[in-house]
């Protein structure tokens, strides 16, 4: 289908852990996780809203677990750093209120599985999934390194608080790429907005983000002609819940690819596997990577539907941009025979349920993609990929 321009400018952003959003997005998978640790058949649409020392925690959970969902909440401000009742978000003395209830029985009736009825997917909707040479993660530039300035902020506030004890945990960037010859050749601008308390200079602020982004993107595609905006308000003291409203899910774009790929429509956080919207987005994932990383395509886009009660997908559809070393349609044939698309098969296949060594929680913040430890990052398909392949080239 289509193909990107030669050379040509793209931006991506992404926020922090401290973000407001993400913040709620956070607690929502927290919760998750809570439930999932006693009763791995949980089944959970948890949305969080936090503002003004307040946490609104609603939706959908059935579950066996016994959760204290205040702990939870709470616990989760607490680990983020808002810990300072001066700031009007704080992790002991935020209200927060529960409108909970239980997922409903029409829903359940279509998802659960029966004595002769497979389990069938949480909704109906479309998911992406997309992969590309641009860097060692296999993901697109922007977004990789927008993520890894964010992370690195982050990490410095934690671990070295006397060295930058002006840090607080909200902040935003922003990356533009240059690319030539369809090719990521160096950073022409960046935007960082860092909350900060209020005796920090300016000065100190731009001088630690031009460090952090030399620390974490590759030599030579920062040069003297990269221009830097940071804080360009030139104050941003108040942050967080306090300074804006945060919603589960309303990062949708920072947590896939940064605008570089389509996405559905439904957010991740929140929700348990059998909501496709979260476990077929990250099998996507998983399959767009194993084919680049197999040399079947240097870019790989794909496209799964589902029809809500029902398991095997609607559709499937997979878009190379002209880099595939096999026709496309030959391309959605290989993936139907290598990978179970049924939202058990996904599950089973990533260890949604089991979540070894990983936590939802942790894919809430900095991109639930291009990171390693999960399991829809591994590359252990392609050889069952190539083999498919060279069966169709036989």
């Amino acid at each position: 289908m289509s193909q990107l321009k030669k050379d040509y400018l793209f931006t991506s952003e992404s926020v922090s852990e401290g973000h407001p959003d993400k913040v709620a997005d956070q607690i929502s998978d927290a919760i998750l996780d809570a439930c999932m640790e006693q009763d791995k058949e949980s089944r959970v649409a948890l949305e969080t809203l936090c503002t003004t020392d307040f946490i609104l925690l609603a939706g959908e959970v059935s579950t066996k677990a016994q959760v204290d969902w205040e702990k939870v909440a709470r616990g989760v401000v607490r680990d983020i750093g808002y810990t300072d009742p001066n700031l009007g978000f704080d992790a002991d003395t935020a209200e927060i209120l529960l409108k909970i209830h239980s997922q409903s029985p029409d829903i359940a009736q279509g998802v659960d599985a029966g004595e002769n009825k497979a389990q069938g997917a949480g909704d109906q909707g479309m998911m992406f999934g997309f992969a590309c040479t641009e860097t060692d993660a296999l993901m697109p530039a922007p977004i990789y390194y927008a993520h890894r300035i964010v992370a690195e902020l982050a990490r410095l506030r934690k671990t070295e608080p006397e060295k930058y004890p002006f840090l607080r945990p909200d902040a935003k960037s922003q990356v533009s790429v240059r690319y030539a010859d369809g090719k990521p050749v160096g950073i022409e601008t960046v935007v960082v907005s860092t909350q900060h308390t209020e005796d920090a200079s300016h000065e100190q602020l731009e001088a630690l983000v031009r460090k952090v982004v030399a620390d974490v993107v590759p030599a030579g595609f920062v040069n003297e002609k990269t221009v830097f905006f940071v804080n360009p308000t030139g104050k941003f003291v108040i942050g967080g819940p306090a300074g804006d409203t945060g919603l589960t899910g309303r990062k949708i774009v920072v947590d896939t690819y940064g605008g570089r790929a389509l996405h559905g429509g439904g957010c991740f956080s929140g929700k348990d596997p059998s909501k496709v919207d979260r476990s077929a987005a990250y099998m996507c994932r998983y399959i767009a990577k194993n084919i680049v990383k197999s040399g079947l395509a240097d870019r790989c886009q794909i496209q799964v539907a589902y029809a809500i009660g029902v398991a095997e997908p609607v559709s499937i559809f997979a878009d190379t941009f002209g880099t595939g070393k096999v026709n496309d349609d030959v391309l959605e044939k290989i993936i139907r025979e290598v990978f179970d698309m049924t939202p058990a098969g996904i599950t089973a296949a990533l260890g949604l349920k089991e979540r070894k060594g990983w936590t939802y929680r942790q894919t809430a913040a900095y991109g639930h993609f291009g990171r390693e430890g999960f399991p829809w990052e591994a590359t252990d398909r392609v050889d069952a990929l190539l083999a498919a392949a060279k069966k169709y080239a036989d």
